[in-house]
């Protein structure tokens, strides 16, 4: 749809039996084929002939019953954490070919991306954009406006990577109530040499490499280390574009004695684009009518780049004490910088000509580095005859942020866009200067405990205190801002129904500093974001396949509004005022299945519907953030015959759409997005133990959709149908 303007027996021989495949799945699973494996014991006791078949070891699970830190920092299970959490494994990963953190992204429950152009991407969820994300736990921030490539983060890094959803300040600080994206990194965990090599061909003449190998280094395995590195070289479906990436990372894992681990480790990524696109292509002709370009139409020039690259050190320390009480410390230094090289073509073009747009050349470069420390204790307490558990944490981080500007000597005319061919001159440059110079530092200190009220009836309580300033300029503007003691609570309660069932509702907040002043030139309170969530998670098949159903409301309150009443004074040089006022508001349900349904079939299932609304100062309620979907359908399903799999899903999106003004009428208008489904499949043979081929198909009905609408009242078409191939040699 066009997007809208928008073992068989021999009959003489013995009788054989199959003995069953060994391979590393679920207890549940293991129980399945429990009769099997005793009636093929009998018989082979009996002296019946007895086949065996090749073994495999099979790592594909889509659900994780370890204990995680990620929404509360209790090391809690998803079925003991009363909020909503997703976690995408590295089965999932695999089996989808998802090579981006955007990639996730799309392909994850109640969570969005739309693009702002070929370098940037913004994530949604809950009708609040996604500013939160944690490495191993540890907050870091990430400015999409102001990126350098993290939302292309390579997913070779990360063993899993965990969403929770909705307001998370409980962990990550400042930020909205939408949703927070833990990256857990992959560690030094085998003390054999093991590992693999994979290499992929896809369209577009894109290829890449990835080794991945991990080792003991001593003779007792007790110091290991872990490699990876991948190469990804490609050109792109739109015109002059390619990428060049590459990525290394190396961690050592040393067991310093029974009760203590340290990590040590450091990544790389850097990314090489070509004819990089900066905003998108024109909606309207001059005359008003909406234009109709093909997917591959780019605004980039062949000399446009923006290109990034991220480097990331890091050490953490686990102890563990007597009586079951752990001392985790964290430590990282992020360095991200980018070099763009950009042309930003605007206006409306003639329907006839061509003619009629006009360019705006750009360079820039920046700096972004954040230092991010953090510890931990946990452990647990008694109290009135039952066992409860406790953590006391505290994190802090320090971002320096530098943005620069060049100055463009001449600009040439665009001509006729119809004839745009990427060979527009690049102009000179000159006047180097510093136009952002920020510094931001966050400390918080959080406490949270569960409390086990008897055997079926568990409570969740938590705080935070944070501390959070800015200062610098930017634009010329300076900036020094703060808030101070701002407290975050955290309330849950969970209630097993039965053994395998739970039901939980919680209260989580988050906060948003804000720089905005009042009349009396006092600093409004930041927004406070709010998370009311009541839910169901269910657990089937010995904890193999997890079901959860969200009712949600979330909210944020004193957002920053115009002062109707509020009179200009030049003698002040104070010339706008705010008020605090009611923000969006929103509500909504999730549903998600994940895991097993048999030792062979992998499912990963969502849907989300919410409406985000606000009130408007006449009393009237808008339907806001409208440029990401309202409604989301997750589908992704593998089935496993011996060697073969195959799987497919759907990706299926709600209508969105942007307010924006006709370029050649000056008239309001509404560019939209109709509901539109992506299927993708994949198949995958293993010759043997060690090598196996992989074939994915990714829109596989070449469906033409728009990745982003609206931004600066322009557009960009997604990708069209995808075909990579992968030969992978495990050992």
């Amino acid at each position: 749809m066009m997007p809208t303007l928008l073992s068989r027996q021999k009959q003489d021989a013995p009788m054989k039996y199959l003995k069953p495949v060994t391979a590393s799945v679920s207890l549940s699973s293991a129980l399945l084929l429990t009769p099997v494996s005793l009636t093929a014991q009998a018989e082979e006791a009996a002296g019946t002939e007895v086949v065996e078949l090749e073994t495999f070891s099979v790592q594909a699970e889509y659900v994780v019953n370890e204990r995680l830190d990620t929404a509360t920092g209790l090391g809690l299970t998803l079925m003991e954490t009363p909020q909503s959490v997703s976690i995408l494994t590295a089965g999932q990963i695999q089996d989808q070919n998802l090579r981006s953190l955007t990639d996730v992204v799309n392909n994850a429950a109640g969570i969005s991306s739309k693009a702002f152009d070929s370098s940037r991407n913004a994530f949604s969820a809950r009708g609040f954009d996604v500013t939160n994300y944690q490495i191993d736990g540890i907050p870091v921030t990430w400015d999409g406006g102001s990126s350098a490539g993290e939302t292309q983060t390579d997913t070779a890094l990360y063993e899993r990577i965990e969403i929770v959803r909705g307001a998370t300040g409980l962990l990550t600080g400042a930020g909205h109530p939408s949703a927070s994206i833990n990256l857990v990194r992959k560690h030094a965990d085998s003390k054999e040499l093991s590992g693999y090599v994979s290499a992929s061909s896809g369209r577009w003449d894109t290829r890449s490499i990835t080794a991945d190998v991990g080792s003991g280094l001593n003779s007792d395995g007790s110091i290991r280390g872990r490699f990876v590195t991948s190469y990804e070289d490609g050109e792109s479906y739109v015109d002059y574009a390619a990428n060049e990436k590459s990525v290394f990372y190396g961690v050592v894992d040393a067991d310093l004695g029974d009760n203590t681990t340290i990590s040590l480790g450091a990544s790389y990524q850097d990314n090489k684009p070509t004819a990089s696109q900066w905003g998108g292509l024109p909606i309207f002709f001059s005359d008003g009518s909406l234009t109709d370009w093909d997917r591959s139409q780019t605004v980039g020039a062949d000399w446009t780049y923006w290109a990034t690259d991220h480097t990331t050190l890091f050490a953490n320390l686990e102890h563990y004490f007597a009586e079951g009480w752990q001392l985790k410390l964290n430590a990282n230094k992020t360095e991200s910088t980018s070099d763009m090289r950009l042309l930003y073509l605007y206006g409306a073009p003639d329907p006839v000509t061509g003619e009629g747009m006009g360019a705006s050349p750009a360079r820039f470069d920046n700096r972004r580095t954040q230092y991010d420390v953090g510890a931990r204790l946990s452990g647990w307490f008694g109290l009135f005859g039952r066992q409860h558990e406790v953590v006391l944490g505290a994190t802090r981080s320090i971002q320096d942020f530098d943005y620069y500007n060049w100055t463009a000597d001449s600009t040439a005319p665009v001509g006729n866009f119809f004839d745009w061919d990427g060979s527009h001159p690049q102009p000179q440059w000159s006047n180097h200067y510093r136009f952002s110079d920020q510094i931001t530092i966050q400390t918080g200190y959080f406490a949270a405990t569960r409390l086990s009220v008897s055997d079926e009836l568990k409570v969740v309580l938590g705080s935070r205190v944070s501390d959070w300033e800015r200062t610098g300029q930017n634009y010329g503007t300076e900036m020094d801002y703060s808030e101070s003691g701002v407290v975050t609570p955290y309330a849950g309660v969970l209630y097993d129904l039965t053994s395998q069932h739970t039901l939980y509702a919680s209260y989580t907040e988050i906060f948003q500093p804000q720089n905005y002043q009042d009349r009396n030139g006092e600093y409004l309170d930041p927004v406070t974001g709010k998370n009311y969530e009541l839910g169901l998670k269910s657990r089937f098949f010995d904890d193999n396949l997890h079901a959860t159903a969200t009712l949600f409301r979330t909210q944020e309150d004193d957002v920053a509004i115009d002062d109707p009443d509020f009179v200009p004074d030049p003698e002040s040089n104070q010339l706008a005022a705010y008020i605090a006022a009611d923000g969006v508001v929103t509500e909504g349900y999730e549903l998600e299945l994940v895991g097993d349904l048999s030792e062979q079939w992998q499912i990963s299932a969502s849907y989300t519907r919410f409406e985000a609304t606000q009130d408007d100062t006449d009393g009237s309620l808008n339907t806001v953030n409208t440029r990401f979907p309202g409604e989301l359908l997750r589908l992704f399903t593998t089935y496993r015959w011996d060697r073969l799999t195959l799987g497919g899903g759907v990706n299926w999106e709600g209508r969105s759409y942007t307010e924006v003004t006709n370029t050649g009428t000056g008239e309001p208008a509404t560019v939209e997005q109709e509901a539109y489904a992506l299927v993708n499949v994949m198949a995958r043979y293993r010759f043997d133990e060690r090598l196996s081929a992989q074939l994915n198909v990714d829109n596989l009905f070449d469906e033409t959709y728009y990745s982003q609408i609206g931004f600066y009242t322009q557009l960009a078409y997604g990708e069209p149908r995808n075909v990579t191939a992968t030969l992978k040699y495990q050992f």
